[in-house]
């Protein structure tokens, strides 16, 4: 046998060629998104972002019928991101942690044995959603906004709504998801992985309100209810305070990720 018949393709096995390149990058992605859908927890998760803003459109036309000046685009879509800002995160928990609990990670391996693919498709998918989520309460937001300008006088339906609210509204959205993501990876598993992305906060939160000291040093850090503050409103941040941002991405994101990434690269898959 020569070096040639090393170097020659591999034969077809069941009319399927061995020597076939690998997925594509975007199906993949195109996979992940499916999956968001594909179980009912996850169908209704996804459902519930617009029906749950369409349902705060509807009762900020109703509860400030008398206070227009609350009805604007900026409040609008700011109040519709408070739902997306909760159920982004457990979306992309269930998108990682599925292949674990549905024990579909044999699967998905297989087919694609390159797991580092696999967690970038799901954080590429992730983003994508986080995306779609921001879009779509901005198109509520000018829908309902619509609605108050014909429906009310003035000031109701000003289009008051800055760059700097519309980026910081990604922002606090995309941090979110990434939280819920890295713990996710961590953890592969449903319910611990929603536990610790809702209970380590809180528990940071508390601790910062019960010792003043640790809110004025450390907790302007570590605390990601105090880091993702400064970008609650219309203005821009600072550099400091995206510093702060940064740091705090870094302890509760990019740790948790990175050794969940060591994990799913190096667990027995069953």
């Amino acid at each position: 046998m020569t070096v040639a018949d090393f170097r020659a393709p591999l034969p077809t096995c069941g009319g399927i060629d061995v020597d076939r390149p690998g997925i594509p990058f975007a199906r993949l992605v195109r996979v992940e998104l499916r999956k968001l859908v594909d179980t009912r927890a996850g169908f209704w998760l996804t459902a519930s972002i617009g029906v749950i803003a369409a349902v705060i459109m509807v009762a900020m036309l109703i509860a400030n019928r008398n206070d227009p000046g609350n009805l604007n685009l900026g409040e609008f879509f700011g109040m519709m991101n408070i739902p997306t800002a909760i159920i982004l995160p457990i979306l992309a928990i269930l998108l990682v942690t599925g292949e674990w609990s549905q024990r579909t990670a044999l699967t998905t391996f297989t087919l694609e044995p390159r797991r580092e693919r696999i967690i970038g498709a799901k954080l590429v998918a992730s983003m994508i959603t986080a995306v779609a989520a921001v879009a779509v309460a901005l198109v509520l937001g000018i829908i309902g906004n619509s609605i108050a300008a014909v429906a009310f006088a003035d000031p109701a339906g000003a289009w008051g709504l800055s760059v700097a609210g519309f980026v910081n509204s990604f922002v606090i959205q995309a941090f979110g998801l990434l939280l819920g993501f890295g713990f996710a990876a961590l953890i592969l598993n449903t319910p611990g992985a929603i536990v610790a992305y809702f209970a380590l906060p809180t528990a940071l939160s508390v601790v910062s309100e019960l010792v003043p000291w640790f809110k004025d040093n450390l907790g302007q850090w570590v605390d990601t209810t105090l880091t993702n503050m400064p970008f609650q409103s219309g203005e821009w941040a600072t550099g400091g305070e995206w510093a702060r941002l940064l740091v705090s991405g870094v302890i509760w994101i990019a740790l948790p990720l990175g050794i969940g990434l060591v994990r799913v690269m190096r667990s027995e898959v069953k």
